[in-house]
């Protein structure tokens, strides 16, 4: 390396980020993660070891996903290569393929760092695998997003999926603190303090994101002054000021996107109109389209409240038609108020679950014949075979129940609506068990009324 080459490496590192700055460069310096590296777990043993297994890397933004890759890589006497999903091809691999076939010649392995891996698609994916099939490199991904969903079965097979956790606040406490102190790569020589509203303000904005963290420290450090002792104090107005206001961490395509709605559906099923809410302006302060979460709002009316408040799917329907009409953002009125209704209405899924035992019967049993009463004998032939004898016609019996039996034959005692005993759906529960009971009753019905 010559002298210009040293100097420009040198005021590349001083012109990094904090963030960047700051990475572990060795185990004990990474914090975090202690379900994967504390003593006897997975990785402690695989680094131990020297026995690194294919693996992908789950985890949000900014809690050491990269940095462990590369850590692991130092302490194995594996070759290191790394490419990043968004800039690299399949050009790009056959390259650090033959580089790991040429390495390997040597008698040494190739730890292969894919960076949101995500982001290759099926090819690309496809690629990958019988190099790591064959033992040429040894692959580890990292991603944001659920695995489950973008990588391909067959890679994902082949590597242990470990799920990287956020920081909590006294990992945090560690990260921002050994940034304040830290003379060579840090902020020690600028004197930085922040006091206690600002650090509780920034640990409850980059919940749980260490680079989130460590640049809003740095910006908030470069626009604060030194005092008369030469301290930067950094207090909660500048700190808001930095970081503003955080979008949520959502993908409207991806995780998080399916289980906000989740969490928002399940809030509502589960009667709590505070978390249910909670999660609404989740979504729609992420930007979620308000059609999406509305059409959940009219599914929940019907599969959570059913018939145990029949006014509820009405409600949810007026509300959609409400929200079209007017949009946002003062549809989100209307969405808060369908929410806190749903929410606190009477539950019933006994609509719903007869559905899916009526489904069950007609997907996987035997295809019956409508009984001859049911059928309409539209003409004189069809009347000779039978069709529509002995009906009864409802509204001619008492109460209007004929007490007539409609089931095929073969099934005429399946059971696939069970009323709930909350709501409306408690009274609609006594008519249909008093209904039950008469046609199974062997008296003849009723005669008809005059």
């Amino acid at each position: 390396m010559t002298l210009f080459e040293h100097a420009f490496r040198q005021h590349e590192g001083e012109a990094a980020p904090l963030a960047a700055r700051m990475r572990p460069r060795t185990l004990e310096e990474y914090v975090g993660q202690e379900h994967l590296l504390g003593p006897g777990h997975l990785l402690e043993r695989a680094i131990s070891g020297d026995q690194i297994p294919s693996m992908v890397l789950w985890g949000p933004p900014g809690v050491g996903k990269t940095t462990l890759a590369r850590l692991i890589a130092g302490l194995t006497k594996s070759h290191f290569t790394a490419l990043s999903a968004v800039t690299s091809g399949v050009a790009d691999l056959r390259k650090a393929v033959e580089e790991a076939r040429e390495v390997r010649m040597g008698g040494q392995g190739t730890i292969l760092f894919i960076d949101e891996v995500h982001r290759f698609n099926k090819a690309q994916q496809d690629a990958i695998l019988p190099h790591v099939e064959n033992g040429t490199i040894v692959f580890i991904g990292a991603t944001t997003e659920n695995p489950s969903f973008e990588v391909i079965a067959p890679l994902l097979s082949r590597a242990r999926v470990l799920k990287l956790e956020p920081l909590t606040d006294d990992q945090l406490t560690m990260v921002v603190d050994r940034a304040l102190t830290d003379v060579d790569r840090g902020l020690g020589h600028s004197q930085v303090e922040l006091d206690v509203e600002a650090r509780e303000f920034l640990f409850r904005i980059a919940a749980g994101d260490a680079r989130v963290a460590l640049n809003a420290i740095e910006l908030a450090a470069n626009v604060t002054t030194h005092a008369a002792d030469g301290v930067k104090r950094v207090d909660k107005a500048t700190m808001e000021e930095v970081l503003q206001r955080r979008s949520p961490m959502y993908d409207k395509s991806g995780d998080s996107h399916y289980d906000t709605i989740s969490a928002f559906i399940k809030s509502i099923r589960g009667s709590d109109p505070d978390a249910a809410i909670y999660w609404l302006v989740r979504m729609l302060e992420a930007g979620e389209d308000p059609l999406f979460i509305v059409r959940r709002l009219v599914i929940s009316a019907a599969e959570d409240i059913g018939m145990a408040d029949p006014q509820a799917l009405t409600f949810a329907v007026a509300m959609q038609q409400a929200v079209h009409f007017i949009g946002l953002p003062e549809g989100a009125i209307p969405m808060a108020e369908a929410t806190v209704y749903l929410a606190t209405a009477p539950k019933s899924n006994a609509s719903y679950m007869a559905l899916n035992r009526a489904r069950e019967e007609v997907r996987t049993g035997r295809q019956y014949p409508v009984p001859l009463h049911l059928r309409n004998a539209a003409t004189g032939l069809m009347k000779s075979l039978g069709y529509g004898a002995d009906y009864r016609y409802a509204h001619d019996y008492e109460d209007h129940f004929a007490g007539q039996r409609n089931l095929p034959e073969e099934i005429v005692d399946k059971r696939f609506y069970e009323p709930g005993t909350l709501g409306y759906e408690a009274s609609v529960r006594e008519r249909v068990e008093a209904w039950r009971k008469a046609r199974a009753s062997s008296d003849a019905p009723a005669k008809p009324h005059d």
